[in-house]
């Protein structure tokens, strides 16, 4: 749906009917005014209105409708297409859900197409209309806005995979026997969503701290920032990747060493039961001439020897580290 549009002039709102006719209209008639249109799922018929308003590529709008593009910067003439993908997080599942803002900036317009949860646009158009310096520097801060917005989103999915992070480095390296491998793998997996959606941006927003073409130049200055998120937040998850990598290898380690423990514990067990099944196997043959076979004293005496060599047994066993 389309969920807001406006028309700014000099960094503030002007009183028009929220309709893209309205702000393609104004736009037309006044040089100095620029237009943002905010859409949220929208429908063909919906992206079709939009781009005949105001000129859109066939090829970006198409990208725009799929939602299922990495991020890339590209120029169709006088006009800049942005796609970024946003990232929130699912704490039940351990899981880093995606979306989609396709941002298209024009001379006089900003056209933005959300897909998904993440990054809540109107809030960002709030905090931006509240801010009529920042405003007045048309489309350019426009997309500062969406792409600080999005960044500040990967910061916070970034924090809370790490506290995920934590807690698995901490259930490997506990005394008790756990069972990590899938979380450890599940993690991996969502790390790497994180790193299709954040090192793509890396370049694009360098360039556009240096004024990239349709840039404002004292907005490009504001990338700057951007841009130190977003390496920041790369590396941040190239640290969580290292340290789950790192884990998996303890925690399969830790599986290893325990299976060794446990073949010894089973070891000493079977060759202290071998050696009452050895003396009883031989006192069992049907041998008319045995020594002590016939002695008062001899069932006694094997019990004790029984006793005895399994009891030194267990106490070697238990000195060496293997009961």
């Amino acid at each position: 749906m389309i969920v807001d549009c406006g028309v700014y002039a000099e960094g503030e709102r002007l009183d028009l009917p929220k309709e893209p006719e309205t702000v393609a209209q104004t736009i037309d008639q006044d040089s100095q005014t620029f237009g943002w249109v905010g859409l949220h799922d929208p429908s063909d018929a919906e992206m079709r209105r939009v781009q005949a308003l105001f000129g859109l590529h066939e090829l970006a709008v198409e990208d725009a409708l799929r939602a299922h593009e990495r991020p890339k910067v590209e120029r169709y003439g006088d006009a800049l297409v942005v796609v970024l993908r946003t990232l929130w997080y699912v704490d039940e599942g351990d899981q880093v859900e995606t979306g989609q803002v396709s941002v298209f900036v024009g001379p006089q317009y900003v056209v933005t197409v959300r897909h998904g949860d993440g990054a809540q646009l109107s809030t960002t158009r709030q905090a931006l209309e509240d801010r009529a310096s920042m405003l007045g520097h048309g489309p350019g801060a426009v997309l500062w806005a969406v792409c600080d917005s999005v960044v500040d989103g990967y910061e916070e999915v970034a924090e809370q995979v790490e506290v995920d992070v934590d807690e698995v480095e901490s259930s490997v390296f506990s005394p008790e026997r756990t069972s990590d491998a899938e979380r450890i793998y599940k993690l991996k997996r969502e790390v790497l969503e994180m790193r299709r959606a954040i090192v793509p941006l890396r370049e694009p927003m360098e360039a556009f701290s240096h004024g990239a073409p349709g840039i404002n130049k004292h907005a490009a200055a504001f990338f700057r920032d951007v841009a130190d998120h977003v390496t920041r937040v790369s590396e941040q998850t190239d640290a969580l990747d290292t340290l789950l990598t790192s884990a998996l290898n303890a925690h399969l380690a830790r599986v290893s060493v325990q299976q060794n423990d446990d073949m010894r514990k089973i070891s000493a067990w079977v060759m202290i039961a071998a050696v009452p099944t050895m003396l009883a196997g031989i006192y069992g043959m049907n041998f008319d001439h045995m020594p002590e076979l016939r002695w008062h004293f001899g069932y006694y005496a094997v019990l004790l020897l029984m006793g005895s060599v399994c009891g030194t047994m267990y106490g070697l066993f238990r000195k060496v580290g293997w009961l």
